[in-house]
Order: C-alpha cells, then sequence, then structure tokens
C-alpha cells in the first residue's frame, strides 16, 4: 500500500514538473504569420458589440496578432465611431495606415485604403483569415459567423450621429445597433449590399440588437477585422 501511494506522488510530482514545459509547447505550437498584417478576429472577447470601446478593440487585435508572432506591429480594429459626448466621430478608414495588406498566408488583400474600399479588392471567404489561418464559417455552414462588426458606410466612414450604427460606439450589449459586413460577399439576395464586406446590414434582436445572442441570430459571432497600421 505504502510502495502504491509513492508511486502516485512521484507520478504527481513529475507531472507538476512538467506544466510549465506543457505550457511552453502549446504556445509554440501556435500557428505563426509574423508578415501578416491582416486578419479576422477568429473569436470575438464574447460581450456582443460591447467590445469596451473601440480601445478595447484595438487592444483585442493587438492581443491576437501577439500570439500569431505578429504583435511587433501597431494594430487597429476596422470600426468607425459616431459623433457623441463632444467627441468627433471616427472613420475606420483613416485608422489603417497606408497598406498593403496581407493575410496569414501572405496574400494580399488590398493595395492601399482606395483599393480596399473599391471592387478591386482581393477580401473573400478563401483570402479573409483569422489570426490562425482559419477560415470562417459563412453562408451554407451552420453555424454561420459571416457578420463582421464594422460601424462603418461602405466607403468606410461613419454614420451621422443621428442612428446608432455602433453599439453607442463600441460600448453596448444590450439596446442599440451596429453596421455589420459579410465576410464571404453572400446574403439571402445577390445584390451589391448582400455582398458588401463592410456595409451589409444592421444588427438586430429581441435583447435590443447589440448582445451576443443578437449578433449570432443574424449569423454573427461579434468578430471583426484587424489591420496592421504600422
Amino acid at each position: 500500500m505504502k510502495r502504491a501511494t509513492r508511486f502516485r506522488l512521484i507520478i504527481s510530482a513529475a507531472i507538476l514538473s512538467s506544466a510549465p514545459w506543457l505550457e511552453a509547447q502549446a504556445q509554440q505550437q501556435a500557428p505563426q504569420s509574423p508578415d501578416m498584417t491582416f486578419f479576422i478576429t477568429g473569436s470575438g472577447p464574447g460581450k456582443g458589440a460591447d467590445l469596451g470601446g473601440i480601445e478595447g478593440a484595438d487592444r483585442y487585435c493587438q492581443e491576437l496578432a501577439q500570439r500569431a508572432g505578429a504583435g511587433s506591429k501597431t494594430w487597429r480594429a476596422y470600426l468607425s465611431t459616431q459623433a457623441a459626448d463632444g467627441k468627433p466621430a471616427v472613420n475606420a478608414r483613416d485608422r489603417l495606415g497606408p497598406g498593403p495588406w496581407q493575410n496569414f498566408k501572405g496574400e494580399i488583400v488590398a493595395q492601399n485604403v482606395d483599393d480596399l474600399h473599391s471592387d478591386n479588392n482581393k477580401l473573400s471567404t478563401q483570402t479573409s483569415l483569422t489570426e490562425r489561418g482559419a477560415i470562417i464559417p459563412g453562408m451554407g455552414y451552420a453555424p454561420n459567423r459571416h457578420d463582421v462588426l464594422t460601424g462603418s458606410q461602405a466607403d468606410g466612414r461613419a454614420f451621422p450621429a443621428s442612428e446608432d450604427r455602433t453599439c453607442r460606439n463600441w460600448t453596448s450589449s444590450a439596446q442599440g445597433s451596429a453596421m455589420l459586413g459579410h465576410i464571404d460577399r453572400k446574403g439571402t439576395r445577390d445584390d451589391a449590399t448582400s455582398r458588401s464586406w463592410n456595409a451589409s446590414h444592421p444588427s438586430r434582436g429581441p435583447d435590443g440588437g447589440c448582445s451576443q445572442a443578437d449578433l449570432r441570430s443574424t449569423g454573427g459571432d461579434g468578430l471583426f477585422y484587424c489591420f496592421a497600421a504600422q
């Protein structure tokens, strides 16, 4: 009996001593892409459209990039904010730097800001990858996660302050509405709006439009685009 107890103690000690090594190995095994300058968050913070403001969204982009080996760059969330509390609106297009931007695999998705907001950009299901190089499931998949938070008009500029399109500037997980794009460039109709990567339709739902459940109800998951500004 004593011998069995001693054996269990030895095994437990060996497992505990190896824990830091196992953790380091897990971190080393995370997919790396140090040259990446564009990705979609593989998951959101989990509070619907409450991202902790635009600053919180930027931090989240930076954290995900760091895990993928691209943390030396300055990352910005592709989000607009609306004028409120004496502060001017912020246009998503003005936050991104000059470009060009490439995904996890090194594929160029846009050369510059104007190219990004033109029909010439290369954003699609196959190129709009996460920080781990994964594809986001869209129309035809279950679950469909193709809705992406932008709060922006098609040209990348903010909406007027008269109607909420940013879930109270990314601080609400209840009342409000956020403009969404379609990552896969597909919708229920074959028109320009349904194919828009950044301005397809506003969020909606029984909780008020900004909760995690609301975003999931229309085919989203609280995801957003991240770009390296420099």
